[in-house]
């Protein structure tokens, strides 16, 4: 096999630098624009490439993880060209459904802000490994470091592969969630081997050794120190062991900042897809708000989270799966405006039927551009008009992007 030159000019969506040559496009893992490498071709990607010339927009990753850890794509990119890619990734999404708008600067993440991380553990021998896959492989890194995470995570590490190496079934992997809260870190350990409950009072010393606030086990809590509680906007949430939150305080505050100027001054307010009230709650000063989740569990914290005096305006809630029942155009009546904040696949059901709705105002957030792009088209194609488009880069050096839209028609 004869090794190729490849300049490479862009790059994908993934984060992998692309060179366009007369076979087509080529993906260079960890190769930037306006860089030149030497490599073997397999499959159109490119195999041990050999850096030729190299980009004045390269930096030393901030992670000694980094060359091997799958979980950043991007440390070795300067800050600027990282947030404009960022912000192509929305750009493009919109103009492949035909939607040509000028989009906002991207909010900057906090690089050591994430709260939330998911771990594999494994044996390897006598060791006990944490950390994140490699890229592209089922190996695993053990990790003892991470720039992205809050930094009371990264002091637990220790205690976390500690506590794993007592879970771990004979064969296999053990998944740990671990979520910083206002009361210390909530760890919620799944797939483990099912004899724990032997070890239960071990266990328990160890949760109070490490000063975890919750220690839950297969879906089982273990043991609860203190609530382990979220802010938000100023109401407590005990969030459901596992369960999906923001994973950084400060992109949730400004998600947060763009919902509430999105829905401007209005009276009622529905929060569809809402987990466990992040835009809900904060909504509710200015505005009644009706919210409706899919998830059992987020809905159960969001209710107790009600039970106590908040100075909130009048807020209602269901359980409702709005994939296979959307609010239909009439259940959508009472509504000023409304926000919906939905799963990667979207919320195609739901904004067909605010199309057919006498709304006049939508907040759409997302963590996918793609499925996003497609139900602003939905809306658009309705009479929306879009007013604004915002990336919120919440996780730094990932493909990942959140996205604000709002929307208004007359």
């Amino acid at each position: 096999m004869r090794e190729r030159e490849l300049e490479v000019s862009s790059l994908g969506h993934r984060g992998d630098g692309i060179a366009v040559t007369e076979d087509g496009q080529i993906y260079v893992a960890g190769a930037l624009p306006g860089e030149t490498v030497l490599a073997d071709v397999v499959n159109g990607r490119a195999k041990n490439p050999h850096w030729q010339t190299t980009s004045p927009d390269r930096i030393e990753p901030v992670c000694r993880h980094y060359e091997k850890c799958g979980g950043c794509a991007l440390q070795h990119l300067s800050e600027a060209p990282y947030l404009a890619w960022k912000r192509s990734l929305v750009e493009k999404s919109l103009s492949d459904r035909g939607i040509d708008f000028a989009v906002q600067d991207v909010v900057a993440a906090t690089v050591d802000g994430r709260r939330r991380a998911v771990f594999t553990a494994t044996r390897a021998g006598r060791h006990t490994l944490l950390g994140y896959h490699e890229k592209s492989s089922h190996r695993l890194v053990d990790v003892h470091e991470c720039p992205v995470l809050d930094p009371d995570i990264v002091r637990a590490l220790p205690g976390l592969r500690s506590l794993a190496a007592q879970l771990l079934p004979k064969k296999g992997e053990l998944r740990l969630t671990v979520l910083s809260t206002t009361a210390g870190l909530d760890v919620a350990i799944e797939k483990a081997d099912k004899t724990y409950e032997r070890k239960i009072p071990s266990l328990s010393q160890k949760t109070v050794e490490l000063d975890l606030a919750r220690l839950t086990v297969n879906g089982e809590i273990l043991l609860e120190t203190r609530p382990p509680l979220l802010d938000m906007g100023g109401v407590g949430i005990v969030a459901s062991p596992g369960g999906f939150t923001q994973a950084t305080r400060s992109a949730e505050v400004a998600l947060s900042k763009l919902v509430l100027e999105g829905i401007g001054k209005t009276k009622s307010v529905a929060d569809l897809f809402s987990g466990v009230g992040t835009f809900a709650l904060r909504l509710a000063r200015v505005a009644n708000v009706h919210a409706v989740e899919g998830d059992a569990a987020a809905i159960s914290a969001f209710d107790k989270a009600l039970r106590k005096p908040q100075g909130l305006k009048k807020v209602t809630f269901e359980k409702r799966d709005l994939y296979r029942r959307p609010l239909v155009a009439h259940e959508l009546e009472p509504f000023d405006a409304v926000v919906f904040d939905p799963p990667r696949a979207g919320a195609q059901a739901q904004a067909e039927q605010l199309a057919n709705s006498k709304v006049k105002k939508v907040v759409a957030v997302s963590c996918n551009p793609a499925t996003l792009a497609r139900d602003l088209r939905i809306l658009i194609d309705s009479g929306f008009v879009l007013q604004t488009v915002t990336p919120v880069d919440q996780f730094a050096y990932s493909p990942h992007i959140e996205v604000v839209a709002v929307l208004t028609r007359e």
